[in-house]
C-alpha cells in the first residue's frame, strides 16, 4: 500500500501547528466563538479534545487530512487508514448523495451547526453523530478561498 501524502504531512509538527491554527481561526471566523479552550498549545488541545474533530481538503473527491484521537477512535481507524481516505467513505453508500448535498450547503453558507447523521466506522458498525458543526476551513484573510471543511462532533451513539 502506498503511503498517503496526508500522513507524511500529518506526522510533521509544522503541518499540525499550521492546520490546528487554520481549524481554530476558521471556526472563530464563522461562529464568532472559540473552537475549544486551548490553554496555549492549539495542536495538542485539538488532538486531545474530548470531541471528535476531523477535516478534509477541498476538491472533487475530498480526502481526510486531519483527525484527532477521538475522531480516529470513533471511526475505528489509525492515522494511516484515515488520512488520505476519501471522506465520502465515512457515510454509507446510500447516504453519500445526501452527504454531498449537505457539504454543498456548508460550502455556500460557511458553516452549519446542530447537524446529525449516520456514519460508518472501518469495521462496518454504524453510529449516529449529533450536535455536530461543519465549517469551511479558510485563511481568515481570504475567506472566499475554501481550503477544505472540518467537523466537530459533540455527541454520538452506536446504532
Amino acid at each position: 500500500m502506498q503511503a498517503s501524502p496526508f500522513l507524511d504531512d500529518y506526522l510533521h509538527a509544522p503541518f499540525l501547528v499550521r492546520h490546528s491554527h487554520l481549524l481554530m481561526s476558521s471556526y472563530q471566523y464563522w461562529k464568532g466563538e472559540p473552537l475549544i479552550q486551548d490553554g496555549g498549545d492549539a495542536s495538542k488541545a485539538l488532538m486531545d479534545s474530548a470531541f471528535a474533530i476531523a477535516s478534509h481538503q477541498a476538491g472533487d473527491d475530498p480526502m481526510f487530512n486531519y483527525a484527532n484521537h477521538q475522531a480516529l477512535a470513533l471511526f475505528k481507524m489509525t492515522p494511516e487508514e484515515m488520512l488520505g481516505l476519501p471522506s465520502r467513505y465515512s457515510a454509507e453508500p446510500m447516504l453519500r448523495e445526501a452527504r454531498a448535498a449537505f457539504l454543498h450547503q456548508v460550502a455556500t453558507h460557511g458553516f452549519i451547526e446542530n447537524y446529525a447523521g449516520i456514519r460508518i466506522a472501518k469495521d462496518g458498525s454504524r453510529f449516529l453523530i449529533e450536535q455536530a458543526t461543519v465549517w469551511n476551513v479558510v485563511e481568515v484573510s481570504s475567506p472566499k478561498q475554501v481550503l477544505g471543511q472540518a467537523v466537530i462532533i459533540k455527541a454520538w451513539h452506536a446504532l
